[in-house]
């Protein structure tokens, strides 16, 4: 899509330095840029790339001078590169049309824009909103309900019940609403505890590829709006996580685990079960959370067990210098031994 600079600058709130008429098609790093590409810069130390870029227009802070381009100025370049890279490229279709391939079911509700892709398994009640895109392989159990815009990549699958908002993007390999991980133990052996409730996903929420999300026990396990969710995450049954909060790969929450707004989790994390993360907070990538640990607003932790983001860093120091005290101690004790 072709926008002119003005235009462009209307659109994510950006005012124009100089030539408002500067056609964008694209977006692209400085280094790869064409003259229609828009490129943008976060600091003044990358003036020097952006004004070497054959584009023409370049997203820059106040304050920050590149000769010779067109400039839209804005207070977050990262944001409104994003907002501008939404407008600009056309997302690749992940399916058109219903498929001859794709079994459907007799009962299922599919909105007349929606799209269904090859050898997909739709079941009895699914309702699938309108302009929704499934992908290949993918299978949509009883029960489910799909909002308008979702994008399922190929091989998503949907156990029984999953409620999903609108405009929800889920990656390849994920599984929603499998089974959580619960037994009771007695007369030697674990019997399972009861899997009964559902997931529900809110609107503008990202899921990453193969990516698990457990259905809840006895309550939901329920992900507020604009969560986003990286590869290989694993939510347990019965977990709450609230609006706008981002988890990096490779992250396990146990079950009945809450997570507030706005809060970061970097990649690794261990959360484990009946875990609270207060809105704000942030779990350094590799953070261990004990059993029942509370995390309070706008805190920062980091390390196993996970500690205040300024006493981890004391202790880490004091481990770094383990092996000088520990001949220091060694030494101390052969002197102790000669007297």
């Amino acid at each position: 899509m072709s926008k002119t600079a003005n235009d462009l600058a209307k659109s994510i709130g950006a005012s124009v330095e100089g030539d408002g008429s500067v056609e964008v098609r694209g977006v692209a790093a400085p280094e790869r840029a064409g003259p229609h590409d828009l490129v943008y810069i976060a600091a003044a130390k990358n003036a020097e790339r952006a004004s070497a870029s054959a584009a023409l227009c370049v997203i820059a802070a106040e304050g920050v001078a590149v000769a010779g381009k067109t400039l839209l100025r804005h207070a977050h370049p990262k944001v409104a590169f994003a907002k501008a890279a939404a407008l600009l490229l056309e997302r690749t279709p992940i399916a058109s049309g219903i498929h001859p391939t794709a079994i459907v079911a007799p009962l299922a509700r599919i909105a007349p824009g929606a799209s269904i892709g090859p050898y997909t398994v739709i079941g009895e009640d699914v309702h699938v909103g309108e302009g929704t895109q499934i992908g290949p392989h993918c299978v949509i159990a009883a029960g489910c309900w799909i909002g308008a815009n979702c994008r399922l990549h190929p091989r998503v699958t949907f156990y029984g019940g999953v409620r999903v908002g609108d405009r929800v993007e889920i990656h390849a390999g994920a599984v929603l609403g499998a089974d959580g991980f619960g037994f009771a133990f007695a007369e030697g052996r674990y019997w399972k505890f009861p899997q009964a409730g559902i997931v529900e996903i809110g609107d503008d929420v990202e899921i990453g590829a193969n990516t698990t999300i457990d259905r809840g026990s006895l309550d939901d396990t329920r992900i507020a709006e604009g969560v986003k969710l990286d590869n290989l995450v694993h939510v347990g049954h019965n977990v709450q996580i609230g609006a706008h909060t981002v988890i990096a790969a490779q992250t396990g929450i146990s079950g009945s685990s809450v997570l507030g707004h706005h809060v970061v989790v970097g990649g690794q994390v261990g959360i484990a079960d009946h875990c609270t993360l207060e809105d704000g907070s942030i779990a350094g990538a590799q953070a261990g959370i004990p059993t029942g640990k509370t995390i309070r607003s706008g805190q920062t932790v980091w390390g196993t067990p996970a500690r205040e983001i300024k006493k981890f860093k004391d202790i880490y120091v004091c481990y770094a210098r383990l092996p000088e005290l520990a001949a220091r101690i060694k030494a101390l004790e052969a002197k102790v031994q000669e007297k």
